[in-house]
């Protein structure tokens, strides 16, 4: 059986998202990680567990997981065999104080970063149980394919960062990813979401390892660019991009 069925490669083209019900990681594979977002948690202090940044740039353990075939066959799958490594994230919503995360597009963070947005893709992997209650992420199915929406401020005292997109969002036309440690997701970089406040007293932490098809071209005169290091992954560079190889 694939990874990836031929039918979940169209949902995903159609909606932009897939929630695969699957377990990413060995059970040993996946510990392994977490006790990694533990001390890198304990390091960082819990006042600033919801910025946690490419902590694969300080902490090359996490290769091992970023560069894995568990994870880059599912990749491949979605955006095809070239495959650089955009970034990740340890995401961690504290119980009760968490924000509520806007509605917003990835891509619209990174416009101007790459000549386009249609092979890059974000893997959710869900560190601790993941809900509506503790601020699971949510969708809306099909957004991807509208383009850069407007954006308009918003106050950080309640928000993870200070805008999101103008249209209001029904939560009726929104899917919820709710998941169980080790459970992942997928969602193209153009779809519109967010997630509500953490109002329970559960924790939720999820890992996002973002991914590009190195068919893409990256532009390196860009500001945001400078200084971020991509790396290569699997297959060729045809966008003859400045991935580093491990």
């Amino acid at each position: 059986m694939d990874i990836i069925s031929t039918e979940e490669q169209e949902f995903y083209r159609k909606n932009g998202y897939l929630l695969p019900e699957k377990q990413l990681f060995s059970p040993q594979k996946f510990n392994d990680l977490r006790n990694i977002f533990e001390e890198t948690l304990r390091e960082k202090g819990n006042k600033n567990a919801a910025d946690l940044d490419v902590p694969h740039f300080s902490d090359e353990l996490l290769f091992s997981f970023l560069m894995a075939d568990e994870v880059l066959d599912v990749v491949e799958k979605i955006i095809g065999p070239n495959i650089g490594l955009w970034s990740s994230h340890f995401i961690s919503k504290e119980p009760l104080t968490g924000k509520r995360t806007p509605w917003h597009e990835d891509s619209a963070y990174w416009e101007g970063r790459f000549d386009s947005f249609d092979k890059v893709v974000t893997v959710w992997l869900a560190i601790d149980e993941s809900s509506v209650e503790n601020g699971c992420m949510g969708v809306v199915p099909g957004t991807h394919k509208n383009g850069f929406s407007n954006y308009k401020e918003v106050g950080t005292e309640t928000s993870t960062f200070d805008s999101e997109i103008s249209t209001e969002v029904d939560d009726k036309d929104v899917v919820w990813f709710e998941l169980q440690p080790g459970q992942y997701s997928l969602h193209d970089s153009r779809i519109i979401h967010g997630a509500k406040a953490n109002t329970s007293t559960k924790r939720r932490t999820g890992y996002t390892m973002r991914y590009f098809s190195t068919d893409l071209i990256l532009n390196k005169e860009h500001p945001g660019n400078k200084g971020h290091k991509i790396y290569h992954c699997r297959g060729l560079n045809r966008g003859e991009n400045p991935l580093i190889y491990l």
